[in-house]
Formats: C-alpha cells, structure tokens, sequence
C-alpha cells in the first residue's frame, strides 16, 4: 500500500474534498494523484501556502509551506524610482 500525507492540513485543504492519509495499491496511482492535488492546491487554494510533493517510498508527502512574502509589494517593480 501506498499513502499521500499532507504535512499540514491547512483550512483550504479542510474545506476541499482531498482526503489525508490517503491509501493506494499502486505507487503510480498514487504518485499521480499527489501531483495532481499538488497542482490544483497551488494554483487553486487561497496562496498564504506553497505545496510540494515529495516520494519516500511507500509514503507520499505533500509539503505545505508558508508562502514567502514578496519585497516588492505594492506592485513597484523593485527599480528604485517608485520611492
């Protein structure tokens, strides 16, 4: 058996349909289903985070991370003339 864990389940992933610890009889089936719930997390969820899918064998993880915080916010291209 193969399982997907999500480090972290954070309030979009508790709202979504995606189940944790999620087991599969093949590890292909469940390598595919991890990048495809990797994918759509991260362009489809809130963005505070940033997920990554990581093979240990009969376990997949799916990391969840903070999104880092941009420098440049406020939409200044970061060229020194907006200040």
């Amino acid at each position: 058996m193969f399982t997907i864990n999500v480090t972290k389940e954070c309030g979009c992933f508790k709202k979504s349909a995606y189940e944790n610890n999620k087991t599969f009889e093949s590890k292909d089936d469940a390598l595919l289903q991890a990048k495809l719930m990797e994918s759509h997390m991260n362009q489809k969820f809130c963005q505070k985070h940033l997920f990554y899918t990581e093979d240990k064998g009969d376990e997949i993880i799916i990391h969840v991370e903070e999104k880092p915080k941009e420098e440049n916010a406020g939409g200044c291209c970061g060229g020194g003339h907006c200040s």
